[in-house]
């Protein structure tokens, strides 16, 4: 692998070294996918998936030193490739490859301060993940930003009109009233609103709540035509 520069990076040059090894790693698990799943024999040793800040790919031994120059990608991918079905272990290389880029930003960047820390993330995060392009997932996630029938959408929040609009939307026509959505409380940890996180609404009782705190996930609310929180579904139960 490349050695890490001893010299300080500016947030444009790390991202532009994530986007590289970002689109190196997106090339090996699409475009070059046969080649790579080739490479990967499992009678190897363990190997690595690396992407290189020059929009290139290899797969090959981890680095010899310890500790090493950057981190190291998952290790032994190839182990596993002819005990899974082909399409959920390029999807499990995915998800590892998206942490293993997420790290080496944040390696080079540690000198960061917060805000600069917080700009990289932003640039990193408008971007879709290796997983998003390697499960044809974005199409779906940005689909779950945009308001249906019901209330249970990915950042979601209703606004003072009793409509519902897209967290970006609420922050555009309501940029100004944040003290106003700072007063939704989650109903089950009573956390404040916060429209970078997935909420959901009960239609019953019209409370909102985390996703996480009632188990509920963006892909999920999607089938979601009408969503009853546990203390609502509780009492149905509880009548019946």
């Amino acid at each position: 692998m490349e050695m890490a520069s001893s010299n300080p990076r500016s947030v444009e040059e790390i991202f532009k070294d994530y986007s590289g090894r970002r689109n190196g790693l997106i090339r090996a698990l699409t475009n070059d996918v046969d080649n790579f799943y080739a490479l990967c024999d499992p009678e190897r040793e363990n190997l690595c998936l690396y992407g290189h800040p020059d929009d290139s790919w290899e797969v090959t031994l981890p680095a010899e030193e310890v500790p090493p120059e950057l981190p190291e990608p998952a290790l032994g991918i190839n182990f596993a490739r002819d005990g899974m079905n082909r399409k959920d272990w390029l999807s499990l290389v995915a998800v590892h490859s998206d942490s293993w880029l997420l790290s080496v930003a944040f390696y080079l960047g540690a000198r960061f301060n917060r805000n600069e820390r917080k700009r990289l993330f932003s640039m990193i995060n408008d971007l879709p993940t290796v997983f998003e392009v390697v499960t044809d997932r974005k199409q779906a996630k940005e689909k779950s930003g945009v308001d249906g029938g019901s209330r249970s959408k990915h950042s979601t929040k209703r606004s003072s009109d009793g409509q519902f609009k897209s967290s970006k939307a609420a922050e555009e026509v309501y940029g100004e009233e944040e003290d106003e959505h700072s007063e939704t409380l989650c109903g089950i940890c009573g956390s404040n609103y916060n429209a970078d996180e997935f909420w959901i609404g009960c239609d019953i009782c019209e409370r909102w709540f985390h996703g996480k705190c009632v188990k509920i996930t963006p892909a999920k609310a999607e089938s979601i035509k009408q969503y009853k929180c546990p203390s609502c579904s509780g009492s149905k139960r509880s009548r019946q």
